[in-house]
């Protein structure tokens, strides 16, 4: 991490923002650093991934708030959108619409790390599918990067009554 002070608020540099990141399985690993949020953005999200050979850093999903695209600077990967598979690479630049017609998963099918920029809008309330699991997920905050307020996975087809538990 880079300890030269900020030169403004709204401006960073990727060396100054600590990388964080998880493995999750044999299929998912990541390591990002969330420049959106370093640089006091609201409604516009950006974030740098870099994921290595053979592994996503999020299962097949869509988004019913939020759209995402992807911008990819290095590597090789497989990109899922819908029910097609397109191979992309530096310089490959895609969007994911909201809808279950535009399910979205990158893998990196290469030898090297895949290095991509994710951007979002950033609507605090989201619903995202998760197709290939049937599970859905309910997210709420109050937005800027604050904590959520209310973080909920099911699974497909638990249904309650809207009156459950409430009599």
């Amino acid at each position: 991490m880079n300890n030269t002070p900020r030169r403004h608020p709204n401006v960073v540099n990727i060396a100054e923002i600590e990388a964080r990141g998880f493995t999750r399985g044999s299929r998912f690993a990541l390591q990002t650093r969330p420049l959106g949020r370093a640089t006091g953005a609201r409604a516009i999200g950006c974030s740098l991934y870099e994921v290595p050979p053979g592994r996503a850093a999020f299962p097949n999903h869509y988004h019913c708030a939020n759209e995402e695209s992807i911008y990819v600077l290095e590597g090789t990967g497989t990109l899922q959108v819908g029910q097609e598979r397109i191979d992309v690479g530096a310089g490959d630049y895609a969007t994911f619409p909201t809808g279950p017609e535009h399910t979205h998963q990158l893998i990196n099918t290469g030898n090297a790390p895949l290095r991509y920029l994710c951007f979002s809008t950033m609507l605090p309330t989201e619903v995202v599918g998760y197709p290939d699991s049937k599970k859905v997920g309910a997210f709420g905050s109050p937005g800027g990067g604050q904590p959520q307020w209310l973080r909920v996975m099911v699974r497909e087809g638990t249904l309650l009554d809207y009156y459950d538990g409430e009599l």
